[in-house]
């Protein structure tokens, strides 16, 4: 491998870690506060790649190729309220139940994936891709950085900063960290937690619908795209630690570069197989990952 293929693969690397880091925000954060382990996380990823393609159906004789553009903010919008649902109707009562929650979050995801299929067909679609986007920015002969990608590790840039600002600037961000640090308390001193477990649940629903709008650029997208990227997403909040968002920055980078860099040198398998030894040595030494977040619940 020369020099120029290598950072083209670190290139790469980074956009899947910009899309794996919008899921595992949301798996972090959710299981950090409510205890729960969504297996259906991946489904919201799904969806709104799918309403990227819906959008496009409706709105593309109006809009024209910005319809692509609309259609994050509505992945964000429609993501998020399914989530807010689901945790109204379902995930509330799952709390403090690991075990059932992975069960029911698992056939949950089944059923989202049967859903979709019914809806739009057991075969996959394509999105049709804005033409600013097409192209790239040509370093070299043999480098050339795509628009699309550039623009994938962009959104997800400005996600996390907007994410950041969220909980550390704002009221509604304080009452999460409280939550998360302890739930009791947080209670106690007049804290709705109900109202921020479905606040939480809703915003990391959005942000794996954002994800699967970008991922909409990458190829096709089916009733099973989220599950292309669950695993590797549970990887990255394992590795970054659970609740820490500079962990689950941290973490997404090293799985999406990894990844990528050693399927590229190996073979898809292999490549998996030496990433997740790699994580599972690390877990030996640290065992709450990257980062942990620090509480004040007592043990």
């Amino acid at each position: 491998m020369n020099f120029d293929t290598f950072l083209m693969q670190i290139f790469n690397g980074l956009s899947i870690s910009s899309i794996l880091l919008l899921i595992a925000i949301g798996l972090s954060i959710t299981f950090g506060i409510m205890g729960v382990i969504n297996f259906a996380h991946g489904e919201f990823l799904m969806i709104g790649a799918y309403t990227v393609y819906l959008t496009e159906k409706i709105l593309f004789n109006k809009l024209g190729e910005n319809s692509f553009f609309v259609s994050i903010i509505l992945a964000f919008i429609i993501s998020g309220f399914i989530g807010f649902i689901l945790e109204k109707l379902l995930i509330k009562h799952l709390y403090g139940k690991p075990y059932e929650a992975i069960l029911v979050t698992w056939g949950l995801s089944l059923i989202l994936q049967q859903l979709a299929r019914n809806i739009f067909g057991a075969s996959n679609v394509d999105v049709i891709s804005p033409s600013i986007l097409s192209g790239g920015i040509k370093i070299n002969n043999y480098i050339q950085l795509p628009y699309n990608r550039i623009f994938i590790i962009i959104i997800s840039i400005i996600c996390i900063i907007l994410l950041y600002i969220y909980i550390y600037k704002t009221s509604n961000g304080r009452k999460m960290r409280a939550v998360m640090q302890n739930r009791s308390m947080a209670a106690c001193m007049g804290i709705n937690t109900q109202k921020v477990d479905s606040l939480t649940f809703s915003l990391g629903c959005g942000l794996a619908g954002i994800a699967g709008a970008i991922v909409s650029l990458l190829g096709s997208i089916g009733p099973s795209t989220g599950q292309n990227y669950i695993i590797d997403s549970f990887m990255v909040v394992v590795l970054g630690g659970v609740g820490n968002l500079a962990g689950t920055v941290g973490g997404a980078i090293m799985m999406g570069v990894f990844n990528t860099f050693f399927e590229f040198v190996t073979t898809s398998s292999m490549g998996k197989v030496i990433v997740f030894s790699i994580v599972i040595i690390f877990l030996q030494f640290r065992p709450s990952g990257l980062f942990s977040v620090k509480t004040r619940s007592l043990d």
